[in-house]
């Protein structure tokens, strides 16, 4: 079999072997409860304190404002809601948003609409980039949240997130950030970012999946999300997961080690896509800022072709990509992001997401950037809405 070459990191990563290392011992020996009061579940919740520990540590953060989930969206539900439920209390009943967020973000608020609260979706601008005057015009006196995607999961723009931090805490509103694409690939303080809660994800990180974390300010109340036992501090009942959560401390240490330099390699790779798809495929257009955008994500455009033909195309190649969100692929419908940040639904369609890491090659870029242009050709060549438009043009 020919290698596979992986560029959909942005939908999952490799369980890395900073995490496997680190989840097989747990599950060997140390599979004691943490909550049992016995040797082995002693060992079991020094691990899980240490573990606590390690994750707030590499994002500024101290042990005690870090809850353990289930990941990324359980995350957003749980900060969003619980905000918005201590708003209601207060009167407050206005959330502060943007028009391309995850759909965990944006179907919680839709369902926060149907319980009579009020939505403003920030304008995210033909960059993807939010503007921060624009976002204290929003502010009204019942605003009980702003949530604001610190990178986008799909164009990969990276938002003004300290200055937003900063509006907030100005006007007494708590902020939350899904930054589920950004931990471990940016360097985050939130301390210094003015961040009062934060979401994350370990498998895109090269943790494993099914584990994430809530980074919740002190200060900020938490209600129960989950009924039962008395873990996670009495917020989050069920027994922890405790291989899963040594795995994801020890990804997070080992993507935090390093970052910069591994940033820049990665952004090379992603920089040298882009120049020579725009140089050598004509009718191209690469969405969101090129310099504000996370090190490993390359998102383009191609008129006349359909992103699903595309994709298979490349897989048949060995090459594994994304038209946008994992969350949505199995839909029909043009990305909601694209559509945000202004493409027609025509253009929108024929959209390919490559997001690099660590393990890329600059043999992985070659061979993607030699098989692309006949890929994108052979598709124009079948497609009837090519055909209209070089008729137009014409």
């Amino acid at each position: 079999m020919e290698k596979i070459i992986y560029m959909d990191n942005a939908a999952t990563t490799s369980t890395g072997k900073a995490a496997l290392d680190a989840m097989i011992p747990v599950l060997e020996k140390d599979y004691g409860n943490p909550s049992s009061l016995h040797q082995l579940g002693q060992q079991a919740a020094d691990l899980l304190a240490d573990a606590r520990k390690r994750v707030a540590a590499c994002i500024g953060a101290q042990p005690d404002e870090i809850y353990f989930t289930s990941g990324g969206t359980e995350s957003d539900n749980w900060a969003i809601t619980q905000l918005a439920l201590a708003g209601a209390a207060k009167g407050k009943k206005h959330i502060i948003s943007t028009a391309f967020e995850h759909h965990a973000v944006l179907h919680t608020l839709k369902r926060l609409e149907k319980e009579g609260f009020t939505v403003t979706l920030l304008d995210v601008h033909q960059d993807g980039i939010v503007r921060v005057d624009e976002l204290k015009a929003a502010i009204r006196p019942d605003t009980c949240l702003v949530t604001v995607m610190y990178a986008n999961n799909e164009i990969g723009t990276i938002q003004p997130i300290a200055e937003i931090g900063a509006v907030c805490r100005e006007h007494g509103i708590p902020f939350h950030t899904d930054a589920v694409q950004a931990v471990g690939h940016l360097p985050i303080d939130v301390q210094k970012q003015n961040i009062d809660l934060l979401s994350m994800s370990a498998h895109k990180f090269h943790g494993p999946k099914g584990i994430g974390a809530l980074y919740c300010r002190r200060g900020i109340r938490l209600t129960n999300f989950i009924e039962g036992g008395a873990q996670e501090r009495n917020r989050r009942g069920g027994t922890e997961n405790l291989p899963a959560i040594c795995g994801m401390a020890a990804a997070l240490e080992d993507a935090c080690a390093g970052m910069e330099e591994r940033s820049k390699r990665i952004a090379a790779m992603r920089d040298r896509i882009i120049d020579e798809v725009v140089q050598n495929i004509p009718y191209v257009r690469v969405n969101g800022d090129r310099q504000k955008r996370l090190p490993g994500n390359v998102n383009i455009c191609f008129e006349g072709i359909e992103g699903e033909s595309l994709l298979l195309r490349l897989d048949l190649e060995g090459i594994c990509a994304s038209s946008g969100s994992a969350c949505t692929s199995g839909s029909l419908d043009p990305s909601h992001v694209l559509l945000a940040i202004g493409l027609p639904k025509e253009i929108a369609h024929g959209s390919l997401r490559l997001t690099l890491d660590e393990e890329n090659t600059e043999e992985d870029v070659d061979h993607l950037l030699n098989v692309l242009p006949g890929i994108v050709s052979g598709l124009r060549e079948m497609s009837p809405v090519w055909e209209e438009m070089m008729k137009e043009n014409n």
